[in-house]
């Protein structure tokens, strides 16, 4: 790379230099490369020829033409040189561009380095110092680097990465802020509702444990203290001469309904004071008499009584459209005159019964089976009747004027329309259910059904009758068949008795009422009296456990009722 470079005289015909090397500093050492031998011109309007300088290095322009300026050496170069022949240079003088070189002297009045002095360039250090100078420290400027920024097109693409990857992570980590406060917010709203579900289930008393399911634990709000309507209803099947007896509850506090089934063999304390039994109570006392009964034992308040005779029964479910019920045994039909005919009634899920179905499974008693059994699908009928029937006060009162029936006069058409319209909407929202009463063999009521069914779905207290009001009679079974137990019980409890369960003895042909004492002989009497047997049975001994009448039955014993 050559440099031209003119120390003095930019722009007057410049020297050229060529870089020789590099000093201990790193800067680059140039020499004068001396031009060929070219005419050399340069215009000086004041200059004047005058013989003293002879051929100057001016130009003339009055001088002859022609006439050759002499060559230069500028090999070397000395500042205190002389001029020669006629005053022009001498020899190796160096050019002088402004031509005012001194005759008397021979020195030019500018200075021109050799070839082995430094030469340096614009912008650089000055000239090499001795080698007894010390260095001066190197400086740098910015101005001495030259850099080319080439664009990068892949730069810009690079950043946009790095801002979507910055991006993408920011959104990621938002994203995880605030799926951690949905689910935080999630968790507390789902608190709140359990916690509020589970208040609103304990103050209603629908908690395991806490409703009408026998436990001993009340509701938020007191039992007794709960407002209820009851209304107690008594199925008379006219063609079989029995009653089916159950109470309606409507809890309006809780807002919950139920069926309680009464068994005939609940104990109860008749109007003279004596202890009888329900069925005999509904069939001797009446509407009124019973009501009152149950209230004393129940610790109740019946608002009133509704008979349903089967007929009305019948007429009620074809009213409502048929019904459908789990039906637990296939019922024959009582105006079938053959064996081997078609059940009236198949056992099932989801049967639908007519009036006349209805009446047949409500009222059925297998052979043998006790009086619970055929209670329970009374309660079945009265629920699915109550899910059919219209849940409009007014629709429902009309349904009930259709039946004619003659109500108890402290029961309107009105009232119990309204009434069953509300226990309808219940049972169709699932807030609805049938309890059975569990009493006793001797018809009494225990401590866990009085703290259970009596206490929390009818907020009352159980009082059974004074069990020495009541004889009791234990009761062997030696027929040899198995249902007379259950016949000589349901005829005891209705004659008014305490029946205790004796067991299964041998097969014998006759009966036997024994009695302990000459006070119990009377009991014992009627007892006999009451089971249909003879008055040569009675007799005077050992009577079994701690009833007051031990009975053996014979196959001498002739039930006359089931």
């Amino acid at each position: 790379m050559n440099d031209r470079y003119d120390a003095g005289a930019a722009g007057h015909g410049a020297d050229q230099y060529e870089l020789v090397g590099y000093d201990e500093y790193g800067r680059p050492v140039y020499r004068q490369v001396p031009p060929q031998q070219t005419q050399q011109q340069t215009y000086d309007p004041y200059a004047q020829q005058t013989q003293q300088y002879g051929q100057g290095y001016g130009y003339d322009p009055y001088a002859q033409q022609g006439t050759q300026p002499p060559a230069y050496d500028y090999g070397a170069y000395d500042p205190y040189a002389t001029g020669a022949q006629g005053g022009g240079p001498a020899p190796g003088t160096a050019h002088d561009p402004y031509g005012q070189a001194t005759a008397a002297t021979g020195r030019q009045p500018r200075a021109e380095q050799t070839a082995q002095q430094t030469a340096h360039i614009p912008q650089q250090a000055g000239p090499a110092h001795d080698e007894d100078t010390p260095a001066e420290p190197r400086e740098y400027h910015t101005e001495q680097f030259a850099f080319v920024e080439e664009p990068d097109a892949n730069s810009e693409d690079v950043i946009d990465w790095l801002k979507f990857t910055e991006n993408r992570t920011e959104r990621r980590e938002e994203a995880r802020r605030r799926s951690r406060s949905r689910i935080v917010a999630l968790a507390v709203v789902f608190a709140l509702v359990a916690a509020g579900g589970v208040g609103y289930l304990w103050y209603a008393g629908k908690l395991p444990g806490l409703s009408s399911d026998g436990s001993a634990t009340g509701t938020a709000t007191a039992a007794g203290a709960q407002k209820r309507d009851v209304i107690v209803v008594h199925l008379h099947d006219i063609k079989g001469d029995g009653t089916a007896t159950a109470l309606l509850v409507d809890n309006t506090t809780t807002q919950r309904g139920t069926t309680v089934l009464l068994p005939n063999s609940l104990a109860l304390t008749s109007d003279d004071g004596t202890t009888t039994t329900l069925a005999k109570s509904v069939e001797d006392d009446g509407s009124d008499g019973t009501r009152d009964a149950l209230d004393t034992v129940l610790g109740t308040d019946i608002e009133g009584t509704w008979r349903l005779d089967t007929p009305y029964l019948q007429n009620l479910v074809d009213l409502v459209g048929n019904i459908d019920v789990d039906t637990d045994t296939d019922v024959p039909d009582p105006a079938a005159k053959k064996k081997g005919t078609a059940p009236l009634v198949n056992k099932g899920r989801n049967q639908t019964l007519s009036g006349k179905m209805a009446v047949a499974y409500a009222t059925y008693r297998a052979p043998g089976e006790a009086q619970d059994a055929q209670l329970k699908r009374f309660g079945q009928v009265l629920q699915s009747v109550l899910r059919k029937l219209s849940s409009d006060p007014q629709a429902a009162t009309t349904t009930i004027q259709t039946l004619q029936q003659i109500l108890d006069p402290s029961l309107t058409d009105k009232d119990l329309g309204t009434f069953l319209a509300g226990l309808s909407d219940l049972a169709k929202g699932g807030d609805y259910k049938t309890d059975l009463l569990p009493v006793r063999s001797d018809g009494t009521l225990s401590a866990r059904t009085g703290a259970g069914i009596v206490k929390n779905v009818l907020g009352g207290t159980a009082k059974s009758p004074d069990k020495d009001a009541a004889v009791s009679v234990s009761v062997q079974n030696a027929t040899g068949v198995k249902d007379n137990t259950e016949k000589a019980r349901v005829v005891l409890l209705n004659g008014g008795f305490t029946f205790l369960e004796g067991g299964t003895g041998a097969a014998r042909a006759t009966s036997e009422v024994v009695y302990a004492d000459a006070a119990a002989k009377a009991n014992a009497t009627e007892v006999a009296k009451t089971l249909g047997l003879p008055a040569g049975s009675v007799t005077k001994g050992k009577v079994s456990g701690s009833a007051d009448v031990s009975v053996v039955l014979g196959q001498d014993y002739k039930p006359s009722s089931g």
